[in-house]
């Protein structure tokens, strides 16, 4: 799906910045940092521009934070709207590599009356097809 329409499908005003950032993303083979994305935008977007078009990005759950144990972030496209069922992500501890697996899902638990979860994160840690050889 190109930028536009997902900007669309979500109800969005297109803009420069907005679209940029998904395609980055979405032509990404793999979960990208803040400054991986940053590093591949062609237009000069001020920091303020940047921030508040990734916030409003993950807030309408176009894309999704990965976080992982050494304080890494990542970011990655998602593929469709986030319900209950969320996917795994793989993390080669060798070059950081992170990977969706969205063939995998998981579902969130019923939890005890009055509690709420908030995230529900399943990260597999290895090597990649790469730094495995």
């Amino acid at each position: 799906m190109k930028p536009k329409e997902i900007l669309h499908n979500r109800k969005l005003i297109r803009t420069g910045c907005r679209e940029e950032i998904i395609s980055v993303i979405t032509s990404a083979e793999q979960a990208l940092s803040e400054e991986e994305i940053k590093s591949k935008l062609t237009g000069s977007y001020d920091r303020t521009t940047f921030y508040r078009t990734f916030k409003t990005l993950r807030e309408k759950e176009i894309i999704h934070k990965i976080v992982l144990d050494n304080q890494l972030v990542k970011y990655a496209l998602n593929h469709e709207t986030y319900s209950k069922l969320r996917h795994i992500h793989f993390y080669c501890k060798q070059c950081d590599k992170v990977v969706c697996l969205t063939e995998a899902k998981i579902d969130i638990p019923n939890l005890p009356i009055g509690f709420l979860a908030t995230e529900n994160e399943i990260i597999v840690k290895g090597l990649c097809g790469k730094c495995n050889k």
